[in-house]
């Protein structure tokens, strides 16, 4: 029973509007990241996983280092998180250090390795984003954008910018929870 409680309480936590499940985990360093530490900013998080190949065109050919660039200052925040289980696809330490390094990410990848903090934000694909808002409030959690592997569906939309856009500008997020694409997280059994 006290399971059930649980994921009920995890699945409600997760909802738009909510205060954002708090969390700590470490970093591919070995830092500890605590997501409470930011309260103040705007915090994005982005579910990773190097051996994806959603993954690897976002931050190859794709959207991501661009919206990173754009984006980051001291006022936003952006955490990866690596929400699958030892011995998955993607999970090995060295393989996200080298990721890091050759994609030139600039801020840290954490490791998820119960995916208790993926299951929190119901993290189902990578690279799945989520926006909590300078309060600790949800505000948004889905896709990147609408063109997984640069396949746009009409007209290019960054969901990200347009939802960073509105919090800047104190507008509510028009579309908070456009669904993911990309490949699943490979949480444990």
């Amino acid at each position: 029973m006290l399971g059930f409680l649980l994921g009920v309480t995890m699945a409600l936590a997760s909802e738009i509007g909510a205060k954002a499940p708090d969390f700590s985990l470490t970093s591919i360093t070995g830092k500890a990241v605590k997501l409470s530490d930011f309260r103040g900013k705007t915090v994005i998080l982005e579910w990773f996983n190097p051996g994806c190949p959603f993954v690897k065109y976002a931050h190859g050919e794709g959207v991501i280092r661009q919206e990173a660039q754009k984006w980051l200052g001291d006022d936003i925040v952006w955490l990866a998180i690596n929400s699958g289980a030892p011995g998955k696809q993607g999970t090995d330490p060295e393989e996200n250090r080298e990721a890091v390094e050759k994609w030139q990410i600039s801020y840290p990848v954490l490791m998820d390795p119960t995916g208790e903090v993926g299951q929190s934000y119901e993290a189902k694909t990578t690279p799945q984003v989520a926006v909590v808002n300078p309060d600790g409030v949800l505000v948004f959690n889905g896709a990147l954008d609408n063109a997984p592997m640069g396949k746009k569906k009409g007209d290019p939309v960054s969901h990200l910018s347009v939802t960073l856009e509105a919090l800047k500008a104190g507008q509510p997020v028009p579309n908070a929870s456009p669904k993911p694409y990309g490949c699943s997280v490979k949480y444990g059994n």
